[in-house]
């Protein structure tokens, strides 16, 4: 339901709405809102002292307003306790009188104390099981698998109109599960496997980022979220434990998509997999930038964005800048006697540097999922990957695989 307020050009822009010409000797102009843009705007009242001052205005040849620019002016912003946030605006209907209710915000963990742990571990305790291969094995140092950007819940195409389409659900994500582990398989050369998730493997909480405020297009809610997540990992690990006599699990918690949520599903997954598997190890990264050795290599882990503060991070061709703070880094834990690679995600792109840098790789990895429509619309079609590696003493060969893309409606085609 809609109704009728006068609304004052500068409420009026901050609903988004075109503005309408100040009728000269009439008050501010009338315009439709929903309950929740009504909301909005009593938010938007609400602070003591506030007022809008008009400090421009443009009239026509008769006199009339056309247009007229208010600046808001506020002495004192209402004091919210810490870690509270606005409710909802009461008013007394007598005396108009007004009062902001406040109530404590929830963080993602708190809200996620309803999911029963012990139900969750016993409903994964049995092994998911794919199809099984069998291949001989040969010996070498390791194996690695890296993977980033999975966005569990995110939609590619909400309303069928999106640039290229895509298909990125519950069902997608088993079909390359089956891909990923078959490709492990046949490409494996140790009896040890390292698997690298470099963040964002969940899409968002409640439709949001880590930061808030920013709305996503999703296709579950938390709960079938977190259910799907957590299969496609217990289900990566049930179909290659017996292949390998150690698996090591490092998963990237400190990123802008996932955040506390990637943290949750994959402390389940830790959880989970190492009561069930004597030779399955997790280690579940919340530094930005964190790090392993194994034997001549060192392998710097960090997603790209972090969770709260950098809202560019690192580019996927790497500056001055970011190459003097990746050094203080080698510097501070003595990396120097190692083959450093620097392992990131967040941008959706390959790109593997070798020369950039005398000190280290740089290498962006591909996302796991397709693109996002807003990237479909706004950069490319983009391409969804994992990677594979075999790595001896001061070798390693690369085995990628590069997903097709899946439309998931008929191609727009104009036919005379």
């Amino acid at each position: 339901m809609k109704k009728r307020m006068r609304l004052s050009i500068t409420e009026a822009n901050f609903l988004g709405f075109k503005t309408k010409p100040k009728t000269k000797g009439r008050g501010n102009e009338k315009y439709r809102i929903t309950e929740e843009q009504n909301e909005q705007i009593e938010i938007f009242r609400s602070l003591k002292n506030t007022g809008f001052k008009e400090v421009k205005r443009t009239t026509n040849g008769k006199g009339e307003i056309v247009s007229s620019v208010e600046k808001l002016t506020a002495k004192e912003l209402i004091d919210i306790p810490e870690g509270h946030a606005i409710k909802r605006l009461s008013t007394n209907v007598s005396t108009g009188q007004q009062w902001v209710i406040t109530e404590p915000i929830k963080s993602i963990e708190e809200e996620v104390k309803s999911f029963d742990i012990e139900a969750i571990v016993k409903k994964f305790i049995k092994p998911i099981k794919l199809d099984k291969f069998n291949f001989d094995l040969s010996t070498d140092t390791f194996d690695r698998l890296v993977y980033t950007d999975v966005h569990v819940a995110m939609t590619t195409n909400e309303n069928g109109h999106s640039l290229y389409g895509g298909v990125w659900n519950e069902d997608e994500l088993k079909d390359r599960l089956c891909k990923i582990v078959s490709h492990v398989i046949v490409n494996s050369s140790s009896d040890t496997l390292i698997i690298d998730e470099l963040g964002d493997f969940m899409d968002g909480w409640d439709g949001e980022t880590t930061r808030k405020g920013h709305k996503l297009p999703q296709n579950m809610d938390n709960e079938k979220a977190f259910d799907v997540g957590l299969s496609f990992k217990v289900a990566l690990i049930d179909n290659l434990a017996d292949y390998y006599e150690n698996i090591i699990c490092h998963n990237v918690c400190n990123d802008n998509h996932a955040g506390a949520f990637g943290y949750i599903v994959n402390s389940a997954f830790k959880t989970i997999v190492e009561q069930k598997y004597s030779n399955v190890k997790v280690t579940n990264l919340r530094k930005f930038i964190t790090h392993y050795t194994i034997g001549n290599y060192a392998f710097i882990l960090c997603h790209g964005k972090d969770d709260k503060s950098l809202k560019f991070g690192f580019k996927p061709q790497i500056d001055a800048k970011q190459e003097a703070k990746i050094k203080d880094y080698i510097d501070e834990h003595k990396l120097h006697d190692y083959i450093v690679e620097f392992s990131k995600g967040d941008s959706h792109q390959k790109l593997f540097d070798e020369s950039s840098s005398s000190s280290f790789n740089y290498y962006n990895y591909g996302a796991l999922s397709p693109s996002s429509e807003w990237v479909q619309t706004n950069f490319k079609k983009g391409k969804s990957f994992f990677e594979m590696f075999n790595y001896s003493e001061n070798q390693k060969i690369n085995c990628p695989y590069v997903f097709e893309w899946k439309v998931g409606r008929e191609e727009d085609e104009i036919k005379y």
